[in-house]
């Protein structure tokens, strides 16, 4: 059974990788090109009007004093008169072409999307927030078990030997989850760097736990030994992006190779352990392989706000409670089992 099961699992996700859609680039529309270029000559689209566009895109005046330049907070946020024109042209051009019955296409590599108070990507900005909400909840309630429910030893350390590494592991969550929330925001260089980034420090630690926890390393040199390649090819990584080429394409390859790696890892301990919260490392492992098909689909945002991302993030909310829930158990478990060898 268990074996059936696992090759039902394998062929969702080979099906969710053969049956990813295509879309051609809705920026290299004549007409969206000559709708942008009208914009930033006489700043408007149609009825809609844009006062900062009598300002170049890199926040210059086009003619006027240094005060009439556009103010500082403007500048930082990025609302410049390309971007208004670029996205007012965007949702014009889209509304045409559902008219005319013709399917979205994307703009710049992604679909287009309504913006809610500047916020480009309303639905995975919320998403993403509430599962930072649960990753700090999840953190908080292991963090009083271990140090105030469970034994601890005479130096006031824990009997959990992993104890130190799902401190770091909640960290890089928390902190990835809380640029991935900016990004979604404003996506703009800074911004995706900061995402790229802290993402490929999560999917590196992510791996480096799940091997040193699945195969029960103590060995501190064994632990070098693990760490270390996967801490360079993170290294790598990031200084690839941040200071040769912000390249999306590479970083989702990295990314999804690094967490094929851990569910495989994480695959093969939930098959063969006895640990008694089994089923919750299963119903985990099992939860992942699908989620991970939200993230490999690609489909127009419903309404103009649901996409296949945002999805993703919504399915990993109830899979971080369900991780947390996990260490937990396994924290009672592995402490009630060394208390037994020291007695």
């Amino acid at each position: 059974m268990a074996r059936n099961l696992k090759w039902v699992l394998l062929m969702v996700v080979v099906l969710c990788l053969v049956t990813k859609l295509e879309a051609s680039e809705g920026d290299s529309d004549p007409r969206y090109k000559s709708c942008v270029e009208q914009c930033q000559k006489t700043g408007c689209v149609g009825d809609t009007c844009f006062q900062h566009c009598k300002f170049s895109a890199d926040g210059k005046a086009i003619d006027g004093p240094w005060y009439m330049q556009e103010p500082l907070y403007l500048r930082w946020k990025q609302w410049d008169c390309q971007s208004d024109c670029q996205y007012e042209c965007m949702m014009t051009r889209e509304e045409e072409r559902k008219r005319n019955g013709e399917k979205p296409t994307k703009y710049f590599g992604k679909w287009p999307l309504k913006h809610v108070y500047g916020i480009q990507e309303p639905v995975s900005v919320a998403f993403s927030a509430l599962d930072l909400a649960i990753q700090f909840h999840g953190w908080v309630s292991y963090f009083i078990l271990v140090y105030y429910k469970l034994h601890l030893q005479s130096n006031r350390k824990t009997y959990y030997e992993y104890n130190g590494l799902l401190h770091i592991y909640a960290i890089t969550v928390m902190n990835a989850l809380f640029w991935s929330s900016v990004c979604h925001s404003r996506d703009v260089e800074l911004t995706e760097r900061l995402d790229y980034s802290s993402a490929t420090v999560l999917a590196g630690f992510s791996l480096i736990l799940a091997m040193i926890r699945s195969f029960s390393i103590h060995d501190q040199s064994a632990k070098i030994m693990v760490t270390a390649p996967i801490l360079a090819v993170v290294a790598t990584h990031i200084l690839y992006l941040n200071f040769y080429n912000l390249d999306e394409g590479l970083h989702r390859k990295v990314i999804y190779g690094i967490g094929a790696f851990e569910l495989v890892v994480w695959g093969f301990w939930a098959a063969l352990t006895s640990h008694p919260s089994k089923w919750k490392l299963r119903a985990f492992f099992a939860s992942s392989l699908l989620t991970m098909c939200l993230r490999l689909f690609d489909f127009p945002p419903y309404k103009g706000y649901v996409d296949a991302h945002a999805l993703w993030r919504a399915a990993g909310i109830p899979l971080s409670y369900l991780w947390w829930s996990f260490v937990r158990d396994d924290a009672v478990f592995r402490t009630t089992v060394l208390l037994k060898k020291s007695k």
